[in-house]
């Protein structure tokens, strides 16, 4: 079981909360999904859940225990724009290979050729590069898995094929998703359950409500 514990966080020291006492739980094999307005800390969340970030307050917790920042963390992020999350001046196979060495199987899969592995980020395309994110992310060691938005910038079509393979495999190994995403409509398609409003004040909600 992976556990968000009351978790608050803010930037600097002055106290003011992008979100306070938040907390969820994600089971091995379930997708929640978490969607909200811009600007409210999803990311955020994302971050301090895959260990990028310290929380001012609350815990990130696997099987009841606080997670460890040594060795290979078993839980994963996937961001929106992979480009910025890989480094440019290595091949596409040594990107993969950051994380562990993963057998054809995995390749294939997520539809990753073997032509791809020689070349820059730059000789690829965003879906190619999605993949590729993506297969580094599934290391024997993946436990939990946070995507943010991760294929927000493809077309339908790649979309899905990507959260088919990507929903198929964590099935199977009993890996269980964070998505994170402005998109209801996948959310309501790839997710057990669904936080829709993470962000938002009881406050926000009566106002929107009223206009």
């Amino acid at each position: 079981m992976f556990e968000i514990k009351n978790v608050s966080f803010c930037h600097g020291s002055d106290l003011n909360w992008i979100f306070k006492d938040f907390s969820l739980r994600v089971a091995p094999g379930q997708v929640v999904g978490l969607s909200g307005p811009s600007g409210k800390g999803k990311t955020t969340l994302g971050r301090i859940a895959a260990g990028f970030l310290i929380p001012g307050k609350g815990q990130v917790l696997m099987n009841g225990k606080p997670l460890e920042n040594q060795g290979y963390h078993p839980v994963q992020m996937v961001f929106q724009h992979p480009e910025l999350a890989i480094n440019p001046r290595w091949r596409a196979g040594k990107i993969i290979r950051e994380g562990f060495s993963p057998d054809a199987g995995l390749l294939e899969k997520f539809e990753v050729s073997g032509t791809w592995l020689s070349r820059y980020p730059c000789e690829l395309s965003g879906g190619q590069l999605a993949r590729i994110c993506l297969v580094r992310a599934l290391g024997p060691g993946t436990r939990f898995l946070i995507t943010d938005e991760a294929t927000a910038m493809l077309d339908p079509l790649t979309q899905a094929r990507i959260w088919k393979s990507l929903l198929a495999h964590c099935r199977r190994h009993s890996i269980g998703i964070l998505a994170i995403s402005h998109d209801r409509a996948l959310l309501h398609r790839i997710a057990d359950q669904t936080i829709l409003d993470f962000g938002i004040k009881n406050t926000d909600q009566e106002k929107a409500l009223k206009n």
